[in-house]
């Protein structure tokens, strides 16, 4: 039987249960808090604790899992998830490893791989694989998927070469992929072409951000080519409104995409992009966006649009468990 790494250890895919395939435990810039947080908008006790009881609430709603596609980029730091997750027992948390830019290249891979000043083997893909197979860092927490953006400015040569690394870490492990999409300028679709023509098994994609469309036609060209469309920021209303998302996932039910689609939110239990005010932001901006407004308020509003237990059932459960596996 076909297992997939957790936080705390290899958790049976059959034991995935209900299943948020895209929130973040934390977004920080390391060097944003480490130096302009600590001491005033960042306490790392009370943030732990804080996380510690969203998730647990998130778990009594009957959510088993959460996937976190924090990786370089985001903040990923997973000593810190491991404390966390130490105090949610009812809950797994599946981590990422890939790079999360909308243009360039970090720059400790700009001058290293093949034909560059220190020619070698794209050391990402070594970095990756080493993620996925070994374990990040030193805390034996390997990672389950890979991560990686097409944005509005589309394959600018950083993303490209940090996309086609993702694929070829992909191919020598077969891990699935996450892809970060603008779905305004519809890139999903050029990144499922780069990965189709690397070799990408599609059906092991999932395009974020796919649900901030109502443009059926794109949505059924992205799910058409196997892939899973990640329907991931219910509550993020300034992006496309709940009650427009409940309508598009409801419309691709209807025409038999139920199996092509996933659920979840894209929030977090503390971002830093508003320093110390994520709380105040979020409440102002986007009050429903939160860990349980898919369970609180959205499911019952798919079921009021036609949507079956059985259809909420694959996209939650069935859909998470074919990804990992």
């Amino acid at each position: 039987m076909a297992t997939v790494p957790t936080v705390r250890g290899p958790v049976d895919v059959e034991e995935l249960g209900q299943t948020l395939m895209h929130e973040h435990v934390f977004v920080l810039a390391t060097e944003h808090l480490d130096n302009y947080g600590r001491g005033a908008w960042w306490d790392e006790e009370v943030r732990v604790a804080d996380a510690v009881a969203k998730l647990n609430a998130v778990a009594a709603k009957g959510v088993r899992t959460i996937v976190d596609p924090t990786v370089w980029g985001l903040g990923r730091y997973i000593p810190r998830i491991q404390r966390v997750a130490e105090r949610v027992p009812g809950l797994n948390i599946v981590v990422a490893t890939g790079i999360y830019s909308f243009e360039e290249l970090p720059h400790q891979y700009e001058h290293r791989g093949p034909g560059l000043f220190i020619d070698m083997p794209e050391p990402m893909v070594d970095d990756f694989v080493r993620d996925l197979t070994e374990g990040i860092a030193d805390t034996g927490v390997k990672a389950a998927f890979l991560k990686c953006v097409v944005e509005q400015k589309g394959l600018t040569p950083g993303v490209e070469r940090i996309c086609r690394a993702v694929a070829q870490a992909h191919l020598r492990t077969g891990a699935p992929i996450t892809i970060h999409t603008n779905s305004f300028t519809q890139s999903g679709l050029i990144a499922l072409d780069l990965f189709a023509k690397e070799g990408v098994d599609l059906e092991k994609v999932v395009v974020g951000h796919a649900g901030d469309s109502n443009d059926l036609d794109y949505l059924m060209r992205l799910a058409d080519t196997g892939a899973t469309l990640g329907m991931d920021r219910f509550g993020l209303d300034p992006y496309n409104p709940t009650a427009q998302r409940v309508a598009t996932v409801a419309q691709l039910c209807r025409r038999g995409y139920a199996d092509r689609m996933v659920l979840s939110h894209d929030t977090a239990c503390f971002m830093d992009y508003f320093g110390g005010a994520w709380e105040e932001a979020r409440s102002t901006l986007a009050p429903n966006w939160r860990y349980d407004h898919i369970h609180d308020d959205v499911l019952a509003a798919l079921r009021d649009s036609g949507v079956t237990d059985e259809q909420i059932e694959q996209m939650l459960v069935f859909n998470p468990k074919r990804y990992f596996s």
